[in-house]
């Protein structure tokens, strides 16, 4: 079994994703009926058929609503995701993984064995039955890093396939089908593009998945949520900037752009706590930081909000989610005035000495200046501090009381105890705080405190993936090296040559390795004799394959060969540029279906930073071909990196 692959847990997450493939299945089903039902109300011009029809439709997409509240209901069970520590902390939103359907490759591939690559198609069973396990596996990835491990390894793997089977002109009639994370609508399509965006999808799916799982109540647990957090920020945004024209909503710049947003906001939250956690000491300066850190949060939560109720995202975000957001914005903004106020009413009153960088912080600290006295007169005078400490958790108090409204509107949301909790204690905590330094004798009406500026001390990174940490090799290696043997060369039947050692050798020049090229042939030698060209490469000598073989290991063929001569397998590349054609760039997947514009960039770079030695073969073409060999005669016109047989 694979590792990092978890199929059998029956756990509450697989009981989730069944329950979210059956409604998946019902809509197809509903969204098949309606089609039907709209292709027959159109076609028809009895009345009374057209009035059932109608009748029909209106049922179908009752269902169809139905399904997809519960969908919404299954998408918010954020808890399945949660850690189950006992400390208090707020949920994050996690997304649910991409479901695909099954994929049988092995007709396909070994078709284009056959017919592009004139292999034995049957040969190579094994290596496509392995591909296939590989993509079993990765559709239900264990929650952890072997979890995301194997996803990159299929993504890795998918460079391969791609160059091998994928030729830019033609599709491999297959269809890669893959749910909608947010809706649970299907979608299908032939490119490529659409799997590797998909997989893609997932690996961020599950670095939002590992950090909601975390422990934030500790200090590594925190450290990791921001480190998934950051990384699953990242591979929405690479997908985003590599693939365009998705099929599914999902994968839409607008989806992708709230979702890198959504994270980014989850990062500063962990931020803000882990502050919380390491701030033992209470001083003024540290609990200004502590409301500027909130009133960071709030700020990021606030732009999450509007992408999220944006007209063309609004209507497939869970509610639940743009709720969540909505609460947390309300509510850091209500800690950001607490913290103010903690601030300037149990804090000592600022000496001689500290005043000048009390005052220099509290310059920054309000995006309006307060009313009233100097700031000087302000920090050294404790009944100032406290009119304005009051008027901060007016503040408080007044958003703690919106955000616990907003939460209320939610169905789903009013389920999860913990927010419940978290909202209630911190309104508690702003009301007591309220009326222990609410004094009878105030006449004063409590002014109107200005909002604090948002500032934090460790921004959020947006943590592309790093394709190269997980090293895979071709499993379709046997085929020879990809400079030659890939999908969109095309090249003449294999020509067995029979070549005799005339006195100045065989009479042609070769070049470089894996596979040697013949690079030049002496007029009237026993090459151009036997019908060797320029451009042809050497596949095998005595039948020994030699697609793999180095320089040097076919001059010793070559050079072992007695009285009777030696039998070469050629090929020659079907290209008009001849044999450096070899070492352009492919060409990017263009065509005009869906989401096939995956980046050039896309299909090269994941492994070009891949150290295995397999795709360095690949990628150092042009400095492996200035292999000088020596032997032989020396012959006036054989280039400086080439040698004369």
């Amino acid at each position: 079994s694979q590792q990092g692959c978890d199929p059998f847990a029956q756990t509450q997450r697989s009981k989730l994703q069944h329950r979210r493939a059956r409604i998946n299945q019902q809509i197809n089903k509903e969204m098949r009926m309606r089609a039907g039902a709209e292709n027959l109300f159109r076609a028809t011009s009895n009345h009374k058929v057209k009035e059932t029809v109608a009748l029909e439709l209106s049922y179908v997409n009752s269902n169809l609503q139905l399904l997809k509240e519960e969908l919404e209901e299954l998408n918010s069970s954020m808890d399945v995701y949660q850690n189950d520590s006992e400390s208090i902390s707020v949920p994050m939103i996690p997304l649910g993984l991409k479901e695909t359907k099954e994929l049988d490759l092995l007709v396909p591939l070994k078709d284009v064995i056959s017919e592009h690559y004139g292999e034995e198609g049957i040969l190579f069973e094994k290596e496509i039955k392995e591909f296939m396990e590989l993509r079993q596996a990765m559709r239900t990835p264990s929650r952890n890093e072997a979890g995301l491990e194997l996803l990159m390894e299929y993504y890795n793997q998918l460079y391969f396939l791609d160059s091998r089977f994928f030729p830019p002109t033609k599709s491999l009639g297959v269809f890669f089908h893959w749910y909608d994370s947010l809706t649970g609508v299907p979608s299908h399509q032939r490119a490529l593009a659409f799997e590797k965006g998909s997989v893609l999808f997932n690996i961020g799916a599950l670095h939002t998945q590992i950090g909601a799982r975390q422990d934030r109540a500790s200090l590594p647990g925190l450290n990791q949520a921001i480190d998934a957090f950051q990384k699953a920020a990242g591979a929405f945004n690479y997908l985003k900037e590599n693939f365009s024209n998705a099929p599914s909503l999902d994968m839409s710049a607008a989806s992708l752009n709230m979702l890198v947003r959504l994270m980014v906001a989850q990062v500063q939250e962990c931020v803000f706590e882990k502050m919380t956690l390491l701030r033992a000491q209470q001083d003024f300066l540290a609990r200004l930081h502590l409301a500027q850190e909130a009133a960071r949060v709030e700020d990021v939560y606030s732009l999450v909000h509007q992408t999220m109720t944006q007209a063309h995202v609004k209507d497939y975000v869970p509610f639940s989610w743009i709720t969540m957001v909505h609460v947390k914005s309300e509510h850091f903004k209500a800690l950001s005035h607490y913290f103010a106020a903690i601030a300037l009413c149990d804090c000592p009153v600022a000496s001689d000495a500290e005043l000048p960088e009390q005052e220099k912080a509290f310059i920054q600290f309000h995006v309006t200046m307060p009313e009233g006295p100097s700031l000087r007169v302000l920090l050294q005078d404790p009944e100032e501090r406290r009119k304005l400490g009051k008027a901060h958790l007016k503040k408080a108090i007044m958003k703690h009381e919106e955000a616990m409204r907003i939460h209320g509107l939610c169905k789903i949301l009013r389920k999860m105890d913990i927010l419940q909790e978290v909202l209630s204690f911190a309104h508690k905590r702003s009301l007591s705080k309220y009326s222990e330094i609410d004094h009878e004798e105030d006449f004063f009406e409590t002014g109107d405190a200005p909002d604090i500026h948002p500032k934090t001390h460790q921004k959020p990174e947006i943590k592309s993936p790093n394709f190269s940490q997980v090293k895979v090799t071709d499993l379709f290696h046997r085929l020879g090296p990809l400079s030659v043997f890939s999908a969109k060369n095309k090249w003449y039947p294999v020509r067995r040559v029979h070549l005799m050692r005339g006195e100045n050798g065989f009479g042609f020049t070769l070049r470089g390795d894996s596979p040697v090229l013949i690079a030049g042939v002496i007029p009237g030698g026993c090459a151009a004799e036997a019908g060797l060209k320029e451009g042809d490469y050497i596949i095998s000598v005595n039948g020994k394959d030699c697609k793999w073989s180095k320089h040097a290991e076919v001059v010793q063929l070559l050079k072992s060969t007695g009285e009777e001569g030696v039998e070469i397998g050629v090929i020659t590349l079907q290209s008009s540029e001849g044999p450096r054609a070899v070492d352009k760039k492919a060409a990017a997947m263009s065509s005009s279906s869906g989401l096939l514009k995956s980046n050039k960039e896309n299909n090269r770079k994941s492994l070009m930073n891949n150290k295995s030695a397999s795709t360095l073969l690949v990628w150092s073409k042009k400095s492996k071909r200035s292999k000088k060999s020596t032997y032989g005669v020396p012959f006036t016109a054989v280039g400086d990196n080439e040698a004369m047989y």
